[in-house]
């Protein structure tokens, strides 16, 4: 013990706290002021422990200096609400067919339950989110999408495309120091609702928002060199080399990388696929010089973006 009775603390482990504090500033400094588009679900959203420790992830980083902002799914509670109803749930071409009874659960559990779950988690540090869906302030337009089944278009009911993305509620709401917190629902021009792809949704919305990131938080530890014969992931990749790649890759993966390759080509810089299995994969991503999963760079560094959406004074995207 010291003179005035205070136990010494273990200097090792405090000079260890301390070298991982420095070893952030180089990212702190980097990203400091930008927007990073979150798109969460998988384990990371069912395990208690892990809604925790990404919802403190995401407070750190708004009080980093970052901007963050959540696109989220809901599959498995989408799942269970259609069941507890006795509507049935079917897939074509790995898209759930959506009827307009299913839509109403979709939509309620997505904007009603999910979203209000993981605002709450945020806040729980703070009064930092705002929940939004994706049909406020015509955030997302879509159009309804089709499934090809032996090259042929089948009806898959209120599945939607996002073609366009207007960005003015969120902007207003980052600079107001908030999380927006968005669920992957979408309106289009024929007044429809419809479910959107949340993978999708994080990528269109990140392009919009000219993001410096998108990290899309997987059950997987991100895009397997091999599968099934290696468990060696991929460090990074370009975007051709990951376009070239797409055609071989699991139904589950697919859409995730899309996301990823469609973001990039956008115009963000970089776009990653996270293990969110992992307790604050987020902060070793962001402020580590390793990393982890997957990232997807640009083909051409500095080149110009293929698909940029352009936005106007008022913050409205082009197409996604």
């Amino acid at each position: 013990m010291t003179m005035d009775g205070r136990v010494r603390k273990d200097r090792a482990g405090v000079l260890e706290k301390a070298g991982t504090l420095i070893e952030a500033l180089p990212w702190l400094e980097r990203f400091h002021g930008t927007t990073v588009v979150i798109k969460y679900g998988g384990h990371a959203m069912a395990d208690e422990a892990l809604r925790a420790s990404f919802a403190e992830d995401v407070v750190f980083l708004r009080y980093a200096g970052l901007r963050p902002v959540i696109v989220h799914g809901g599959g498995p509670q989408i799942n269970a609400a259609l069941e507890r109803a006795g509507i049935e749930s079917s897939f074509t071409a790995g898209l759930r067919v959506t009827t307009p009874e299913a839509m109403e659960v979709v939509r309620m559990v997505l904007v009603g339950q999910v979203n209000r779950d993981v605002v709450g988690l945020v806040n729980r540090h703070g009064a930092f989110a705002v929940g939004m869906s994706g049909e406020d302030a015509n955030l997302f337009t879509a159009e309804r999408k089709h499934a090809v089944v032996d090259g042929e278009r089948v009806d898959i009911g209120q599945v939607g495309e996002i073609v366009e993305v207007q960005v003015g509620a969120v902007r207003a709401l980052l600079d107001d120091g908030r999380i927006p917190v968005i669920s992957s629902v979408a309106r289009g021009d024929d007044g429809e609702v419809y479910n959107v792809n949340a993978d999708t949704a994080a990528a269109a919305l990140a392009a919009a928002l000219d993001a410096e990131k998108l990290v899309v938080l997987t059950d997987v530890e991100g895009l397997y060199a091999d599968w099934p014969a290696s468990e060696d992931v991929i460090d990074s990749l370009t975007t051709d080399e990951l376009a070239a790649l797409l055609p071989e890759l699991s139904s589950g993966m697919v859409p995730k990388m899309e996301a990823c390759l469609h973001a990039v080509r956008g115009g963000v810089p970089q776009a990653h696929v996270l293990d969110g299995r992992v307790p604050h994969a987020l902060l070793l991503e962001i402020f580590t010089a390793e990393g982890i999963g997957t990232m997807v760079l640009p083909s051409v560094p500095g080149a110009a973006a293929e698909e940029t959406a352009e936005t106007d004074d008022t913050g409205t995207g082009g197409t996604a």
